[in-house]
Formats: C-alpha cells, sequence, structure tokens
C-alpha cells in the first residue's frame, strides 16, 4: 500500500486556497443550473470560470483520458455522468455536478446536488439525507479516529434513514495528485481501518441510493447508474485532519455558520 502523505502548514494553505476557488465555482453555478439548460452547458460555464476568471486550473480535464471538467449525475445516474448537449435538464430532475481544480499544484474536489424546479418529496428528502450523511462522516474526523468511524457513521444514517450506500466507490486521499492514498470506506467498523493523523487530507463522498446498492456502468465506461433504476444521490467536500479535529476545505459560503 502506498504511503498516506501528510501535508505541511504551507501545503495546507494551498490546498486551502484549492479549495476556496472550488467553492465558488459552485457559487458561480447556483444561478445557471435551472431547468432548460444542458449538462454540457454547465461543463462549458465551469471550464470558463475555471480558466478564465480564477486562473486555475479544471483538474479532471485529461485526466484518466477524461475530455471534460465535471461530471453531472441526473436522477438514477450514481456518478460519473457525462457532459452532453442532448441532456437538457428539466423540472423535477436532480443532478450532482462533481468538479476538481488544481491551483498553486493542489487539488481540491468537491460536488453538490441540485435541485431543479417542481422536485418530488421523495427525491428532496434523499437529496438531504444524503447530504446529512456526509457530514456524519465529516463530523467523525479527528485525530486518532479511524476511517471505519467515518464509514460507519455514514452507512448507520443512510441505513437508518431506509438508503443504500454504493460500496464500489469511495472517498480518496487528494493533494499534488486528484487520487491518493488512503481510500475512504463510506461503510465501515468502528475502531477499523487506518488511524487518523493531523496533516491527511481526504474527500468524504458518498454515493446513497434510493433503492438497492447494486450498480452498473453503461456502454460508454463512464456513466454509471442504479441498477433498479432508482434514484441516487452524492455531496462530496475535501477534509484536513486538524490538531482539533477536521477543517472542511471546500466549504461554500452557505454552509458557513451563522
Amino acid at each position: 500500500m502506498a504511503k498516506v502523505i501528510l501535508k505541511s502548514e504551507e501545503e495546507l494553505r494551498l490546498m486551502r486556497e484549492a479549495g476556496r476557488l472550488l467553492a465558488s465555482v459552485f457559487n458561480y453555478l447556483d444561478q445557471r443550473i435551472v431547468p432548460g439548460i444542458s449538462t454540457m452547458d454547465i461543463n462549458h460555464w465551469a471550464e470558463r470560470y475555471i480558466v478564465d476568471d480564477l486562473q486555475a486550473r479544471p483538474a479532471s480535464k485529461g485526466q484518466y483520458d477524461y475530455q471534460y471538467v465535471l461530471n453531472s449525475s441526473v436522477n438514477q445516474v450514481v456518478c460519473h455522468g457525462v457532459p452532453s448537449d442532448a441532456q437538457t435538464l428539466k423540472s423535477g430532475d436532480i443532478v450532482n455536478v462533481d468538479i476538481t481544480l488544481e491551483k498553486g499544484g493542489f487539488i481540491a474536489d468537491s460536488s453538490k446536488m441540485y435541485m431543479l424546479g417542481d422536485v418530488k418529496p421523495i427525491a428532496k428528502r434523499l437529496v438531504d439525507k444524503t447530504y446529512e450523511a456526509m457530514w456524519q462522516g465529516i463530523n467523525a474526523v479527528k485525530p486518532g479516529a479511524t476511517l471505519g468511524d467515518v464509514g460507519y457513521a455514514i452507512q448507520q444514517y443512510a441505513e437508518n434513514s431506509g438508503y443504500s450506500v454504493v460500496r464500489e466507490y469511495c472517498g480518496h486521499g487528494i493533494g499534488r495528485e486528484m487520487h491518493e492514498e488512503p481510500e475512504v470506506l463510506h461503510y465501515g467498523q468502528r475502531g477499523k481501518g487506518l488511524v487518523l493523523k493531523e496533516g491527511m487530507v481526504f474527500t468524504i463522498e458518498p454515493m446513497i441510493n434510493q433503492g438497492k446498492a447494486k450498480i452498473k456502468t453503461k456502454k460508454d465506461g463512464w456513466t454509471v447508474v442504479t441498477s433498479d433504476k432508482t434514484l441516487s444521490a452524492q455531496w462530496e467536500h475535501t477534509i484536513a485532519v486538524t490538531s482539533q479535529g477536521f477543517e472542511v476545505l471546500t466549504l461554500r459560503d452557505e454552509e458557513r455558520p451563522g
């Protein structure tokens, strides 16, 4: 297993800046993601804003031969939805927008769910409970805790809410590379797995399904969907382990307390 890279104070400063810029991308998109636009529109807006306004690099573009700057995962799409001019968003849709950004040599990774127009209560509940499940995991982060504690907190909350946790995909260490050690599972047992230390930075990004956890990948080789065609939701933040607990490096304005 590759070594987990602990970040120095200077490296954390750079990662904090990348996270702040990435949070601003979502702020920029918030008023633009409405019924009638295409998922490719979101991709183009994000790319222009990241490159032209922020003087940063969209880190997903070109990674693993991926052509776009983000993933747009609509309704039953679990993750890795590919932007398309042909996919027009409509009222009632839920869509996850997953973006990475590099600035100063370090990468931040975050995703947000958008609910368009008149979303059914059953869909809104899934989106809200998935967000809360992510925060259950985040709140378990502190030195001396384990990755099993994080996964357990997410799994218990999601399953007690009547949902299932996708197991094939996980969070990951992040820094100079988009994917570093460790893998951060969204299920697990208390006290098991890697012990967290100050300076670790990783993503927490649970994918929660309305129905069964089983998934499948479409013929494009990217788009992952629920096998039973029920809805799926995901939220993601980049988290640093601090001496006192955690810091959310990609925290958005609407999430700030007070």
